[in-house]
């Protein structure tokens, strides 16, 4: 029995133009496209006059069945292309489970590469560096997985981005400027369309924008000294953090863990300040 083959195809994030040759030979030449969302898919096929192609949605609530399916068809010979709405698939996507499946079942894997939000992000927004960078992804949404994410991102010395929607950009935002306020940072909206946007300014500055963010948004972080935190605030200025918080009613846990983060002091030692000033 042949073996078929994945294409990871990237597509436009936003401008058409950026669709490369290559890709839409892939397109043409593959028997099945398999789509985060096909609607968006089969506009851009239909833009490009990519006619007769199959086409079904591999999503975010794609079940392991879903997945051995596809991967079903690429043991039987069949070439598969996998797209994201936008971008590059497999990055911060559900195609990702796809791909290492294709691996695990021993499916040849082609990437066909292009537009990524991620990179194009990056390098506008001058925050760029030697060093290299991280990426995230997007944030857990809350609980103890956010603080946890959001304390890696404090504590990361390189470059960083992350992924964010526009509803909680400006909380996200918020929390950055809480845990490293003069961190430089970009807010990159839009990329390649017609509202392109870059707003530029340190985590502080872009956490006081009275603003609405809308579009598809990432965020750069630039490089930093975590270390620096913990010489930079001392004992006064986190005392007087913990009695604001205290006074609203912050529960001790997630406040010495947020403070952790604004400080770069241990959690622990947060923890058991934020206690002794609850007593008094």
């Amino acid at each position: 029995m042949s073996r078929g083959a994945l294409f990871i195809v990237a597509t436009p994030i936003g401008n058409l133009g950026d669709v490369t040759i290559r890709a839409l030979d892939t397109l043409r030449a593959c028997q099945r496209i398999v789509a985060e969302d096909t609607r968006r898919t089969r506009q851009l096929l239909s833009h490009f006059s990519v006619g007769g192609k199959q086409v079904e949605r591999l999503d975010a609530h794609a079940s392991p069945h879903d997945v051995a399916r596809i991967i079903d068809r690429l043991a039987g010979g069949e070439q598969v292309a996998l797209l994201t709405d936008a971008g590059t698939p497999a990055v911060s996507d559900p195609g990702e489970a796809l791909v290492e499946a294709a691996i695990a079942a021993g499916v040849r894997v082609v990437p066909i590469p292009g537009a990524s939000a991620l990179l194009a992000a990056l390098v506008a927004s001058g925050l760029a560096t030697p060093a290299g960078f991280r990426f995230v992804g997007f944030l857990p949404r809350n609980g103890s997985a956010r603080r946890n994410a959001l304390d890696l991102v404090a504590s990361t010395p390189e470059a960083t981005v992350l992924f964010e929607s526009p509803n909680r950009l400006r909380a996200t935002l918020r929390e950055l400027a809480d845990a490293t306020p003069e961190r430089p940072a970009c807010v990159a909206r839009e990329l390649t369309k017609v509202h392109e946007e870059l707003v530029r300014g340190t985590c502080a500055e872009l956490a006081a924008y009275d603003r609405e963010w809308l579009g598809e948004i990432a965020v750069v972080l630039g490089a930093h000294a975590p270390e620096d935190r913990a010489e930079r605030i001392d004992d006064e200025a986190l005392d007087a953090r913990i009695d604001e918080a205290l006074a609203r009613g912050e529960h001790a846990r997630s406040l010495a863990e947020r403070l952790a983060a604004w400080s770069g002091r241990g959690k622990r030692q947060v923890y058991l300040r934020v206690i002794e000033r609850k007593s008094r």
